[in-house]
């Protein structure tokens, strides 16, 4: 199929549903914007990309050719390719809903763990299947001469990890299911209206997801691969830290933010309330909790340093609330 062509209309609109569903979140997930930015950008080809990657030619998912040729680029890069435009934004607008609920839950280093790991579950057990299927059944042949293509298998997996506890219930299609099955109803329906999909595909993106969710608890802690992604974004994030460092332009903070309790260690620029015992910032000279001066001297603007002793927390509060408006 023919690739670096423009868009007939769909890709815009997935670009705008992308950017309005990215803008009003809070918090923003940098992973499921990068998949979702990396499917669109194999789909268009723009430029030096045109000739960089391979065509869907080359990379289509194959089990016959992968096993035979032990081609590991149609095992690995079939995922990003699609065959056409509604192939392509169906499957993002899916990626978007999924990854920006999985994402914000369990954090981003957690988050590219997954779906790395999904990716290499999902081909391997549709591999699996799909030999298995000829080894066993004769009717398994067309299965394992299949052309295949899509992040759909590992949309499946991620599907079943997003509703894996969870006693909810989801419409999939106009039909109400119960979450945790809504993936199998989506793999019989699917199957029902779109019957040139790759059923075995779909299959192993649930299964996969299965026996993700099976490794996650039998493993305690955290999984290699997320400890080496977060120590991999920590390197690549100290020369910027180091720049911002030495920034003359930093903003330093005045008002303090620190914890109440007397085995608190006073730290550098901080000093510790004689009465309250909250560290108050080295630029202020009255306690930013309850109002007393820095060396006890009766400073406060609520009285002196006895009666605030006297205060219990809940006024200490409520004359913080009078005095910064928060």
């Amino acid at each position: 199929m023919e690739r670096g062509r423009g868009s007939r209309g769909l890709l815009p609109l997935l670009a705008v549903h992308a950017a309005s569903e990215y803008w009003r979140l809070d918090r923003k997930p940098p992973v499921t914007a990068a998949l979702v930015a990396a499917n669109a950008l194999v789909y268009l080809r723009p430029g030096v990309l045109d000739r960089v990657l391979p065509t869907i030619d080359e990379v289509w998912f194959n089990p016959h050719l992968i096993v035979k040729h032990r081609d590991l680029k149609r095992f690995f890069l079939s995922a990003f390719y699609h065959i056409g435009e509604p192939h392509l934004v169906y499957n993002m607008v899916s990626l978007l809903w999924k990854g920006i609920q999985l994402e914000t839950s369990m954090g981003s280093c957690e988050f590219a763990s997954m779906v790395i790991t999904l990716l290499g579950l999902s081909q391997g057990v549709t591999l699996l299947l799909s030999k298995s299927l000829v080894l066993f059944f004769d009717y398994g042949k067309p299965y394992y001469r299949e052309y295949a293509a899509g992040f759909s298998g590992i949309l499946f997996a991620m599907k079943v990890v997003l509703n894996s506890e969870t006693d909810n219930y989801s419409y999939v299609h106009g039909l109400m299911v119960p979450s945790r099955y809504a993936a199998w109803a989506e793999l019989i329906l699917i199957q029902m209206f779109v019957p040139n999909s790759s059923f075995i595909g779909h299959l192993g993106g649930i299964l996969a997801g299965i026996l993700y969710m099976k490794l996650r608890a039998s493993c305690s802690g955290t999984d290699p691969l997320t400890a080496f992604i977060r120590g991999f974004r920590t390197v690549l994030g100290w020369p910027l830290r180091f720049l911002m460092g030495l920034s003359p332009f930093r903003r330093r903070r005045i008002l303090g933010r620190g914890r109440v309790g007397r085995n608190q260690r006073s730290r550098s620029g901080t000093w510790s309330c004689p009465v309250c015992t909250f560290n108050n910032s080295g630029w202020l000279n009255v306690c930013e909790m309850c109002g007393t001066g820095r060396n006890g001297d009766g400073l406060s603007s609520f009285g002196s340093s006895n009666q605030s002793r006297d205060l219990s927390l809940e006024e200490l509060r409520q004359r913080r609330i009078q005095r910064f408006g928060r």
